[in-house]
């Protein structure tokens, strides 16, 4: 299973987390795997390319990164993170919390 942590403060998002892998299907076929890769990937790509909020990242091969926005986000990466939560939330309700899990949580 693939474990979302997005912690915000109020309306402010001040991290976001993922590790594991969803097993939907075998390796290099997990569209569950893929998509939610693909979001959270372009997420981060897009925040440091578009806006100028700073980034502190941890990733590593096994699957786990770790995004913190230890200054804050500008509204043009709290667009782009809204976004990514609603497509994460939405592959969790298409597919079960068996594959992906998201949980947003209060700092």
């Amino acid at each position: 299973m693939i474990r979302v942590t997005v912690t915000k403060n109020g309306s402010i998002y001040k991290s976001i987390e993922s590790s594991g892998h969803a097993g939907f299907y075998d390796y290099g076929k997990d569209i569950v795997c893929a998509a939610a890769s693909v979001l959270i990937i372009n997420t981060i790509n897009s925040i440091d390319q578009f806006t100028d909020t700073p980034i502190d990242l941890t990733s590593e091969d096994s699957g786990y990164l770790k995004a913190v926005f230890s200054k804050g986000c500008d509204q043009k990466a709290q667009v782009l993170l809204d976004s990514m939560v609603l497509g994460l939330s939405q592959i969790e309700k298409q597919y079960g919390k068996k594959y992906l899990s998201i949980h947003i949580q209060e700092d």
